[in-house]
């Protein structure tokens, strides 16, 4: 069996299954507050030494230089150009759609209230160099950064004996970043929530990465806003008699792939005899694509702490969805539209046989930086508006703050803040 099998789980028997992996991290607390501390203190220099002690670099420059870039470019197959490029041109759309229009409100006569929307002046991009090149990641964070209207963007990234992945400078390029510093890892994170002579101390922190990084982000998540701590990647799959089960094993292993620490659930919603035989041919699909997909020293262990369930009823089924609250949610079941309205926790959603979620990391348009570790309860995945601020702006007449005199006088005087009332008080004396 490469996926356990729980048919029909009580609660109690399920839940403990939907846990995610949670290691030890005091070492990594360890080690990256140290890090934090160090650049601190020494900026620049401490960035050359952790740059050739992790990411095997010796570097002249900390800063990516246009020959660089042109070298990059030339260096990418044009296939995958066009490909970006058609990639850039949906992102761009459905986030040039997300850009809110400010209220502007009479809340009473001669009391107006509205928004300005800004946008964040200076956002710093982390894109991961670890086990694959995440170039995707560039166009998810860039784009609604410039859609938004940033003023500054920049990016940091691990070098690999001194040279960036030329995929990652080409999007970086198309998507209007300003300068890409090679530098990885939490001294990346330091450096731009601080600041150091070479990379700019930036308002926000955008992106992925390891447990060193996401410690990192935690750490500077007090002094710097972050967009979010993410943990391993995940999916759940929700599948009956109607989904091909070839669809199901590549969905699973496409999440499987990111790293052992990855979880993939499949929730089969049939009868008991019905669910066993569609697991089986999960099974079966699995074997197929594993013989024919590298990067097993991934895909193993990920699929060895997930698990497939058998859940006949609608309700416990959806009950399960919203409880582990996955970080991408495909459901290929006869009813997928009616089961998504019912959805209320999770990071994104695909429907139907042909919405693979592959389509969203890539070239669908919306956003594949998304919350994990059960985070979909409360936030929702990067979009236009995390790259925004919202300022409330009133403006009273005379008339209007009078009608206002006894409802904030009595509110003031009741929580014994007499400068609050006198603040009114004194404007119509």
């Amino acid at each position: 069996m490469l996926l356990d099998y729980l048919e029909e789980p009580s609660r109690d028997e399920y839940l403990p299954r939907l846990e995610r992996r949670q290691e030890d991290d005091g070492a990594v607390l360890e080690a990256v507050s140290a890090i934090i501390d160090d650049v601190r203190r020494r900026g620049d220099a401490a960035l050359y030494e952790y740059e050739e002690r992790f990411d095997a670099s010796r570097l002249d420059s900390l800063t990516v230089s246009d020959q660089d870039f042109d070298e990059a470019e030339a260096a990418v197959d044009g296939h995958l150009k066009e490909a970006i490029d058609r990639a850039i041109e949906n992102i761009r759309r459905f986030h040039e759609a997300q850009l809110p229009e400010g209220e502007d409100v009479e809340t009473a006569k001669g009391v107006r209230c509205w928004r300005r929307i800004v946008p964040i002046s200076n956002v710093g991009l982390y894109i991961p160099g670890g086990t694959a090149p995440l170039f995707s990641t560039v166009l998810m964070l860039a784009i609604p950064a410039r859609v938004a209207g940033c003023r500054r963007i920049v990016l940091c990234t691990p070098p690999h004996e001194g040279r960036i992945n030329p995929a990652v400078l080409y999007a970086a390029r198309r998507c209007g970043v300003e300068a890409v510093y090679k530098v990885g890892g939490a001294q990346a994170i330091a450096a731009m929530a601080y600041g150091t002579g070479t990379v700019p101390k930036v308002d926000k922190i955008f992106g992925p990465g390891n447990r060193y990084v996401a410690q990192a982000k935690s750490l500077v998540g007090r002094h710097t806003a972050i967009d979010m701590v993410a943990g391993p990647s995940e999916v759940m799959v929700v599948a009956d008699s109607s989904a091909d089960p070839m669809h199901v094993a590549s969905d699973l292993l496409s999440q499987a792939e990111h790293g052992r620490d990855s979880q993939v659930i499949l929730l089969i919603h049939a009868a008991r005899e019905e669910a066993r035989a569609i697991y089986g041919k999960v099974e079966e699909a699995l074997s197929v694509l594993l013989g024919r997909l590298g990067r097993h020293e991934y895909m193993l262990p990920s699929l060895s702490h997930s698990c497939a369930m058998a859940v006949a009823d609608k309700v416990r089924l959806v009950q399960i969805i919203n409880e582990y609250a996955p970080e991408h949610l495909i459901i290929d079941t006869v009813d997928a539209d009616g089961l998504c309205t019912l959805v209320e926790s999770a990071g994104s959603i695909f429907l139907g046989p042909w919405s693979p979620e592959s389509a969203g990391d890539y070239a669908s348009g919306t956003n594949h930086t998304l919350p994990t570790s059960g985070w979909a309860h409360s936030c929702g995945g990067v979009s236009t508006d995390s790259f925004l601020k919202k300022i409330t702006v009133q403006k009273l007449s005379r008339e209007g703050l009078m009608s206002l005199v006894d409802t904030v006088v009595t509110m003031a005087e009741a929580e014994d803040l007499m400068a609050h009332a006198m603040a009114v008080k004194v404007r119509l004396q």
